[in-house]
């Protein structure tokens, strides 16, 4: 028998007898010593979730007044009434909330999963190497987990755990398990911090495997937009959120030298994660630079819109979100549809043992409208070939898939302004006037919502006259489809320690006023425009901005007067006024890496399996918020609630009301902001900062005014306060002509006012606040919640006490 030596696991063997000698201490090579939570359970964080529960208020907005959960009901749950099984109205919603947080942490966490065996399986164990200027290199899975992973196959034991937790939080949805709708809501919070750490698995694995930027500020610009993909070679489209069969595809085209002959574009998440592969620094496996082939063909949104452009060739999907009458909308203009993914399969057959040459060939003569490929090489080859061979197969279907001028107006014509359509669209257009206004020749407010759709179809569902809506939005908008090409920066991947270094003192402190975080999908309330508008309101202001997924994809559809995408108008480094695109929406682990890296390496704290302590640093002294602008599934809503978990506060959007939840502060109460000073122990009352953790805003306007306001923290110095105070003022002056009502409520001294409205202020908090101001001086002697002072250190936990009183 062969004798083996060194470091190997029992994953690596099969029949094999194993003597154990003597067991060896593995080195350390962590200096870290190992935190109080090594992999908490459910109940481990429960003080700490209790404490942001009773902070921020829980409010509920029940979908309807019964459980219809089990067959005892449904039970009317009005008023104090309880259930059957003794469950009353807010434990009933805590329930679903943690249901939606665990369907959305289930799907991150299976994407990881299945990266972890195709990445080992393709291309072996590799070394977990981020590169020398970042030495924190798994955030999340260091701070819960408690290990720092030297390899690939070390992120199975965060997953372990991870599938573990998972399984015990559905466990306590289930009839006759958990009944209080706090405890719902600390689960619901443990699912959030696992649905982060499932992210982190899953980007770390496919930055390492498919050789992607790992904190590259200068990451490449690609191509976005519909108009990008050429027309004249075939086009093959990738949809989803795992990168496994759309890699593969390019990789057989680059082999083949077939990038003369076929387009590859992707939308939602998969679209990023083509355009980023080959582009590190790391073991080259992959291509080199492949990455900058692929086209982002667009977000979430503009799904069906692509299809009825008649853009695509051939799809491949993956998994998440992805339209379930995907293969409806391909079968009808004869696109053949491959499913990558047994996730999603929509009753194909599954021909992953098949011939290539027989699959191809039954795609491109259309005697099966779709197949199921369940090995990535296999559908990356059978794809690539299929749009190649069925291109000038589907060029009259595609001619006549779109309309004509003719059919335009008689379709417009047909219109009876009923308005069903404009009560189920979430952006509520008035479609019928478009209508009106297009009959009379006026194409353009069928051009000025195009934008604005957010292509959920729900206007088509509801017409009587079964009007075409979108396929009409496509005719009136053919010229901008044809000539949409933008450019956007791949994702970076992580935040460099070297970045941190930089900037850690200044968001401490302050003077970078906040780091702002725009994630989601596509649902915005008007349209795709809103997204540049945020991002560029708050780098123009000197905030960090970091984004991701089909956010940081619309925001690319829009220049400035010079023709610069916000990718061109400004640097991509973690640092104020600059903007980060950190990748697709798994990627959003690296923004709480940002934060983790905040308390680790500019304030020392052990991070090691020490989740409470660093979210505690966070909520106290990193100035973030989180918004979500587009947010529209389950996923959405374990992302906020991981971020919400670890301290950092999220607004939504006003459709996020379907999320039937809040996390709401009370300014008026003074005993809800006492905190420790963990110099002495001594309880201190600060001022509402930040007031909310999670937060409907029903406008743009409204959203930046409650973000900036979001950043405050109880750590600001002066110069800081007064930064922030100064922007939450401005905005509010910009968009309302008026300074916030609560604008007192964070002056702590007066060289914390904002100088363009220093002596109105002064004056107002004399006579309308009653403050005593010393005006030779000009003091505040008399009237802040609290003094300034630059080494008071706010914690909310007991163990963080230096020297007791």
């Amino acid at each position: 028998m062969a004798k083996l030596e060194g470091s190997f696991t029992v994953e690596d063997m099969k029949n094999v007898q194993i003597n154990i000698g003597a067991v060896v201490k593995e080195e350390e090579e962590w200096d870290q010593p190992m935190g109080p939570f090594p992999k908490p359970q459910i109940a481990t964080l429960r003080d700490w979730d209790f404490k942001i529960l009773n902070r921020y208020r829980i409010f509920y907005a029940p979908a309807d007044d019964t459980c219809t959960l089990c067959t005892y009901g449904p039970c009317d749950l009005t008023g104090n009434k309880r259930g059957a099984c003794g469950i009353d109205m807010a434990g009933t919603c805590g329930k679903i909330v943690l249901v939606a947080c665990l369907m959305g942490t289930c799907a991150h966490t299976a994407h990881g999963r299945h990266l972890y065996h195709w990445t080992l399986d393709k291309f072996g164990d590799m070394k977990f190497d981020m590169g020398t200027d970042i030495l924190v290199t798994a955030p999340l899975t260091e701070t819960i987990i408690g290990i720092r992973p030297k390899s690939l196959k070390d992120f199975g034991k965060a997953l372990e755990y991870c599938e573990e937790q998972i399984t015990q939080l559905l466990a306590a949805t289930h009839t006759g398990q958990e009944g209080s709708y706090v405890d719902f809501e600390s689960k619901a919070l443990h699912t959030g911090m696992i649905d982060s750490l499932g992210k982190e698995i899953c980007d770390m694995l496919q930055i390492v495997a498919y050789n992607m930027p790992r904190g590259d500020p200068n990451a490449p610009l690609v191509e976005i937009g519909m108009g990008t993909l050429d027309q004249n070679k075939a086009v093959l489209i990738a949809y989803g959120h795992n990168l496994a069969a759309g890699a593969e595809a390019m990789f057989y085209t680059e082999t083949n030298n077939l990038w003369d002959k076929v387009d590859i574009g992707g939308v939602c998440c998969t679209a990023i994660d083509l355009t980023r592969i080959g582009e590190g620094m790391g073991e080259k496996k992959v291509p080199d630079m492949v990455g900058t082939k692929a086209k982002v063909a667009g977000a979430i949104g503009w799904w069906r819109k692509m299809v009825r452009a008649g853009i695509m060739d051939t799809v491949m999907i993956d998994e998440q979100c992805v339209w379930c009458d995907a293969l409806k909308d391909c079968e009808e203009r004869k696109i053949p549809l491959i499913a990558t993914n047994d996730k999603i399969m929509l009753g194909l057959k599954d021909r992953t043992n098949d011939p290539v040459d027989e699959i191809v060939d039954d795609l491109v003569n259309f005697r099966v409208p779709g197949v199921v490929i369940l090995d990535p090489v296999k559908a990356g080859e059978v794809g690539v070939k299929t749009a190649i061979a069925v291109k000038p197969k589907r060029a009259d279907i595609k001619n006549k898939s779109v309309l004509t001028e003719d059919e335009f107006k008689k379709l417009v014509s047909s219109c009876t302004k009923c308005n069903e359509c404009a009560f189920v669209c979430p952006p509520h257009i008035r479609i019928s006037n478009l209508m009106e206004e297009a009959a009379k020749g006026n194409l353009e407010p069928f051009s000025s919502t195009y934008e604005v759709c957010v292509g959920c179809g729900r206007c088509e569902q509801v017409c009587r006259q079964d009007l075409p809506i979108l396929k009409m939005y496509e005719y009136a908008n053919r010229e901008y489809i044809r000539n949409q090409k933008f450019k956007m920066r791949a994702g970076r991947g992580p935040i460099r320690d070297t970045e941190i270094r930089a900037v850690g003192a200044p968001i401490v402190l302050g003077t970078i006023p906040g780091v702002i975080a725009l994630v989601g999908c596509s649902n915005y309330p008007n349209g795709t425009k809103e997204a540049y508008d945020i991002a560029k309101e708050f780098v123009d202001r000197g905030y960090i901005v970091v984004t991701s997924g089909c956010m940081a994809m619309d925001m690319s559809l829009y220049t400035d007067a010079e023709g610069k995408t916000i990718w061109e108008q400004y640097p991509g480094a973690f640092d104020g006024r600059n903007i980060c695109n950190v990748g697709s929406c798994v990627a959003n682990a690296h923004i709480h890496g940002a934060a983790i890296k905040v308390a680790t390496i500019f304030a020392h704290r052990n991070h090691r399996a020490n989740y409470d302590d660093i979210a505690d640093y966070i909520l106290s002294k990193v100035g973030a918020c989180g918004i979500a602008w587009g947010a529209y599934s389950q996923k959405a809503a374990s992302i906020a609630t991981g971020v919400n978990r670890i301290g950092v506060p999220v607004v939504v959007q006003p459709h996020s009301v379907i999320y039937r939840r809040a996390f709401l502060g009370r300014a008026d109460l003074p005993e809800d902001w006492m905190v420790i000073d963990a110099r002495d122990g001594s309880k201190v009352r600060i001022e509402p900062a930040p007031e909310h953790m999670l937060y409907v805003a029903e406008t743009k306007e409204e959203a930046m005014l409650m973000m900036a306001k979001l950043c405050f923290r109880p750590s600001d110095n002066s110069i800081g306060r007064m930064i922030k105070l100064t922007h939450y003022c401005d905005i509010s002056m910009k968009y309302f002509g008026k300074l916030p009502d609560d604008w007192p409520v964070y002056v702590r001294h007066a060289s914390e006012l904002p100088l363009a409205w220093k002596d109105q202020m002064m004056k107002e908090l004399e006579e309308k606040y009653g403050w005593k101001i010393d005006w030779k001086a000009k003091k505040i002697v008399e009237g802040p919640i609290r003094p300034a002072d630059v080494s008071f250190d706010p914690t909310n936990i007991e163990r963080k006490i230096r020297v007791r009183k």
